[in-house]
């Protein structure tokens, strides 16, 4: 069974800090390459935030850097992001992602959680 839930997401105020969850089933986050954060805004497109590989190489959208920190604790098959020092653009829903790109690959997104920043 594939699932990716996400928790976390809720309101908080601009400076405040959020930390999101993201529980896998334990075959999907063995095998992935890369478990990520992905976000959309209301009228925007998806966009990227930040990335973990199975060796611990983190990637952060610009955007983000200094504020956000994502980790993953394989005992749990659960990958986080800390979002500290939060701003009215990080505003929106974030997904969290497991991608694998060589053999028996995929692309599983989990359902999404509601984050709304206020000024």
């Amino acid at each position: 069974q594939v699932y990716l839930v996400e928790s976390g997401g809720g309101l908080v105020q601009a400076g405040g800090s959020l930390r999101l969850s993201c529980a896998t089933s334990g075959g999907i986050f063995r095998m992935a390459a890369n478990m990520g954060w992905y976000r959309q805004a209301p009228g925007k497109q998806r966009e990227f935030v930040a990335s973990i590989t199975t060796t611990g190489i983190t990637n952060y959208a610009d955007s983000v850097t200094g504020r956000f920190t994502i980790s993953s604790d394989v005992a749990k098959n659960t990958t986080y992001l800390q979002m500290n020092s939060l701003k009215p653009e990080d505003t929106g829903v974030y997904y969290c992602n497991a991608v694998r790109t060589k053999f028996l690959s995929f692309n599983y997104w989990g359902q999404g959680t509601q984050v709304t920043v206020s000024s």
